[in-house]
C-alpha cells in the first residue's frame, strides 16, 4: 500500500520531467505522455535564451521566500512565546485579537488600503513579504501550544532562578527545545511566500 502511494505522488512529478523534453506540437495533438513520440529540447533553449527574466525572478523569489519565512518565525515564536505566559497582563486580551483575525479580517479593500497608504509598500519588494508576515495567527496557535504543552514550566522557571532574563530564557531555552514545531511552521510559511501569487498582483 505505501509503495502504490509513494508511486501516486511521484508519477506527476516523474510525467512532468518527461513532458519537458516532449516536442510541443505533439503534446498539443496527443497530450503528455510518459512515453512521447517525438522528443525536444526546446522549452530548455527557450529557458537558456530568456535566463535573465527568469533567473531574476528566481532569486526575487528565492530572497522573499528566505527573508519572509526567517521574520514570519521570528515574530511568531516571541509572540507565541509572550501569550503563552498565562500571567502576562492582557494575556487574554492578545489571544483574542489574535484568534479573531483568524476569523475575521478587514477584506482586500482594507487591506489594500493599509499596505498602500499606510505602510507605503506599493511596487516594493515588502508588497511581497508584509502581507504573508503579519497573517499568521494559526500559526502563532500552533507555536503557544506546543510551548504551553511541551516545553516543562520547570526548566523555565529553573532559568529564570539562574538568572537568566526573557530574551535568554527565549533564545537559549526555549527555541532550542521548539526545532520541530518550528520547522514545521517554517515550512508551511515558506511554502505560502514561494506559492504567493496575489501579493504580485494587487500591490
Amino acid at each position: 500500500v505505501m509503495i502504490i502511494g509513494s508511486l501516486l505522488a511521484l508519477l506527476p512529478f516523474v510525467l512532468l520531467v518527461i513532458a519537458s523534453f516532449t516536442d510541443n506540437q505533439t503534446a498539443l495533438v496527443n497530450g503528455y505522455s510518459f512515453t512521447p513520440e517525438k522528443w525536444s529540447l526546446a522549452a530548455y533553449e527557450y529557458i537558456a535564451a530568456q535566463w535573465t527574466t527568469i533567473g531574476r525572478a528566481y532569486v526575487m523569489t528565492i530572497v522573499v521566500t528566505v527573508v519572509g519565512t526567517v521574520l514570519s518565525l521570528v515574530i511568531t515564536s516571541a509572540f507565541a512565546f509572550a501569550v503563552s505566559n498565562d500571567k502576562l497582563p492582557g494575556q487574554k486580551i492578545l489571544m483574542f485579537l489574535c484568534i479573531f483575525t483568524m476569523l475575521f479580517n478587514g477584506g482586500i479593500v482594507a487591506s489594500y488600503y493599509i499596505y498602500s497608504n499606510v505602510f507605503h509598500i506599493r511596487n516594493t519588494i515588502w508588497a511581497l513579504i508584509m502581507p504573508n508576515l503579519l497573517l499568521s495567527p494559526f500559526n502563532v496557535v500552533l507555536v503557544k501550544n506546543y510551548f504551553t504543552n511541551s516545553i516543562s514550566p520547570s526548566i523555565l522557571e529553573a532559568a529564570r532562578i539562574d538568572g537568566a532574563g526573557v530574551f535568554s530564557v527565549f533564545i537559549k531555552i526555549v527555541i532550542p527545545l521548539s526545532v520541530p514545531i518550528l520547522a514545521t511552521v517554517g515550512l508551511m510559511t515558506a511554502i505560502a511566500y514561494w506559492n504567493d501569487w496575489t501579493n504580485g498582483l494587487y500591490y
